[in-house]
């Protein structure tokens, strides 16, 4: 558990990983309040809200009587919403940095390029 991050934040965020790798594909039924609740010792009603805030997102739907279901687009969906946060969150300020430092936008490609190299990425 991060303690910098409400706990039902955290258990959305469990759930919208667990999409983005698979675990749970659209159309598939995640598990219940009480399943998170058990499984991550915390409330049932603060699983309940971490998976209400997925479904008010439109990423998980209710089905009465039987459960929440990962909605279809969620995964295509989530990703779009990663990829912004991503470059909001570490593309803006690395290219305000390399600005500042005089890096002009070759040179900051090719250093990213080399990165990748070493870490197996390219």
């Amino acid at each position: 558990m991060d303690e910098s991050k409400p706990i039902f934040i955290q258990v959305a965020e469990q759930i919208e990983g667990r999409i983005l790798d698979g675990t749970y594909p659209e159309e598939s039924q995640v598990p219940s309040t009480n399943e998170f609740s058990a499984f991550m010792r915390i409330n049932p009603a603060t699983a309940g809200k971490g998976l209400n805030r997925l479904a008010d997102a439109g990423i998980l739907y209710k089905r009465r009587g039987i459960g929440m279901f990962v909605s279809a687009g969620a995964r295509a969906e989530l990703t779009a919403q990663r990829r912004e946060a991503f470059g909001d969150q570490y593309v803006a300020p690395l290219v305000h940095e390399a600005a500042r430092l005089g890096i002009d936008s070759d040179e900051l490609i090719a250093m990213i390029g080399q990165r990748a190299v070493v870490a197996g990425q390219a």
